[in-house]
């Protein structure tokens, strides 16, 4: 399994399983001299954790970080920044009874057809356990980007029908209003629809699928490089790498299908000797390079695979079976709110990388 590292400057590798000892990440590339303590790493890391509330998983981890290396008295040395999180409320023999069947919607199937083997504990590497340590990274890069003075932003958009509308250009508020709820969303006349529906599929033994949607403002202009190394291409690559995640787009993105020309079109204009575009129909990104408006983008999440309902399927001999998670199975119902700090963490790394990135470019 050669595919455990993201990012080219910036570099983070992940390890561990979601019912093993432990899991962690090793960082590279990050800079000397940036002030780094495990308190930044641990407050978003609370975040993402399970059992903050009725809506997400009642698996209680205090996923306290530690920082192995790369750190000295408070300030990164240049060396790899590696991170363990201990697992501590694995349950492992809730699966015993499925270890023999192929569960709907989730990847033994494919890890078994692949490498011969699979850990059936949870998830085992296919877990999204593993997005902690992107947290983890994340909360590092957030901070280079703080220096530059990015901000950065995710939240829930949508969960089910019920959209949210939301305005990107107050991130301060609308974190304030995130804090106020526990779905992550900044839109608090949606948040009662949201809760019913999700109440509703938790009643009924069902789980839900949502939209996060993602913001950075006070982006320089030329973050990105044509051809292959677009910076929306890498943030699609870093947003698809989630678990559960199934569809992004950047800008209008689908909507644009329906849009003329003329309109989609971002006309540029002058303010005060700034260039900058009327509208922000691109989502901040022209021919893969930054442009300076916000950046905005959305990743789709498709509803929880592990649900409470009796299900059809077949053992690992092919025969025919009924899939049944026993009682006392810990899953969320709607996987896409505690994906909302792992999406802002993805969009921190690949912000941070194409910075770096772009040290190389001119004299």
């Amino acid at each position: 399994m050669a595919s455990n590292t993201f990012g080219n400057i910036f570099r983070m590798t992940t390890w561990g399983e979601s019912h093993g000892k432990a899991i962690g990440v090793v960082v590279d590339g990050c800079p000397a001299g940036l002030d780094i303590h495990e308190s930044d790493i641990q407050t978003a890391l609370a975040l993402r954790a399970p059992g903050r509330n009725l809506y997400t998983s009642p698996r209680v981890e205090n996923d306290k970080a530690q920082i192995l290396s790369g750190i000295f008295e408070g300030k990164t040395t240049g060396a790899p920044i590696s991170i363990l999180i201990s697992n501590h409320d694995a349950d492992s023999s809730k699966y015993e009874c499925i270890k023999d069947l192929l569960r709907p919607g989730h990847a033994n199937y494919t890890y078994l057809e692949k490498y011969g083997i699979f850990d059936y504990r949870g998830g085992g590497r296919a877990s999204a356990r593993e997005t902690a340590c992107r947290v983890a990274a994340g909360a590092i890069a957030k901070k280079l980007l703080q220096i530059q003075g990015i901000q950065i932003i995710a939240y829930i958009k949508q969960i089910g029908l019920i959209q949210a509308n939301v305005d990107v250009r107050q991130i301060e508020e609308m974190r304030n209003l995130m804090e106020q709820n526990p779905l992550f969303c900044p839109d608090l006349n949606s948040v009662p629809a949201m809760i019913d529906l999700i109440e509703k599929a938790i009643n009924e033994k069902d789980s839900l699928g949502g939209v996060v949607e993602f913001a950075a403002l006070s982006i320089p202009v030329g973050l990105g490089d044509p051809i292959y190394q677009k910076l929306e291409a890498h943030l699609a690559y870093a947003m698809m790498s989630i678990p559960a995640s199934k569809g992004f787009e950047i800008g209008e993105g689908f909507q644009s299908v329906s849009m003329p020309g003329s309109v989609h079109n971002d006309r540029f204009e002058n303010i005060s000797g700034k260039i900058q575009t009327e509208t922000n129909h691109a989502g901040g990104i022209l021919g893969g390079i930054s442009n300076g408006m916000p950046i905005v983008g959305r990743v789709a999440f498709k509803p929880t695979s592990s649900i409470m309902q009796p299900q059809k399927t077949v053992t690992m001999q092919g025969e025919m079976a009924a899939f049944q998670l026993p009682e006392g199975s810990r899953h969320d119902p709607c996987v896409a709110i505690r994906a909302v700090p792992v999406v802002e963490a993805m969009l921190a790394i690949v912000l941070a990388d194409a910075m770096l990135l772009n040290r190389c470019v001119k004299l």
